[in-house]
């Protein structure tokens, strides 16, 4: 999954934008696709824990997964 969101990454960070808005574009040039830095990220810019971020990741991947 995450090779395909990877490899579409251009496409791919308008949606994690519009699920993330606190991330900036360079956070989002920083992650380029790489799953540990979205959480990382996301970890941050929200002030939550790594497993809620992990938990917010995973639901939005699931999401993603059946557009």
């Amino acid at each position: 999954m995450w090779e395909k969101i990877k490899g579409s990454w251009t496409q791919t960070k308008g949606a994690v934008k519009e699920q993330w808005g606190k991330l900036t574009d360079d956070d989002l040039m920083e992650i380029q696709g790489r799953r540990d830095q979205l959480v990382g990220k996301i970890q941050t810019r929200y002030g939550i824990s790594h497993e809620q971020a992990e938990a917010q990741v995973s639901g939005w991947e699931h999401k993603y997964k059946s557009m």
